[in-house]
């Protein structure tokens, strides 16, 4: 089922809106009743206003009622018609890594990232991309 995920990342990227950057990111998301959720970039003039696909994808399963379902999340990035074509992993940003801490604290677990590159894909743990991440457990 990962490489199904990293292929459906692959695919959303396409949809990516990067005109700026021309960095076109794809992101899928799991569920655990099989589905899977996608979301791919969206750039803004105004630099701080884009939206990484991770968010998309998340804020997607969300207003799905779908957040505590999430179970693994797929990422594939490049320049547009390379996407999953770089020699290392694409990893998710800073900021995505913290809105997937929240998703993992919600659904108390330590959320598998699929992170695609040419030669397929390398998985990570949210732990191991977001080391004493800050989550809810923090505010207390």
């Amino acid at each position: 089922m990962s490489a199904e995920l990293v292929k459906a990342a692959i695919v959303a990227a396409a949809n990516a809106y990067a005109p700026y950057s021309n960095f076109h990111v794809g992101a899928a998301l799991l569920l655990d009743d099989g589905s899977i959720v996608t979301g791919a970039n969206f750039e803004n003039a105004s630099y701080g206003m884009t939206l990484c696909a991770e968010t998309v994808a998340i804020a997607k399963a969300n207003s799905d009622g779908q957040l505590k379902q999430i179970v693994a999340i797929a990422v594939a990035g490049g320049p547009e018609g390379q996407v999953a074509k770089a020699s290392d992993s694409i990893t998710p940003c800073g900021r995505c890594r913290q809105i997937i801490k929240e998703v993992a604290d919600l659904t108390e677990t330590d959320i598998p990232v699929h992170c695609a590159h040419a030669n397929g894909f390398e998985t990570y743990t949210l732990s191991q991309l977001l080391p004493h991440g800050f989550g809810p457990a923090s505010l207390k």
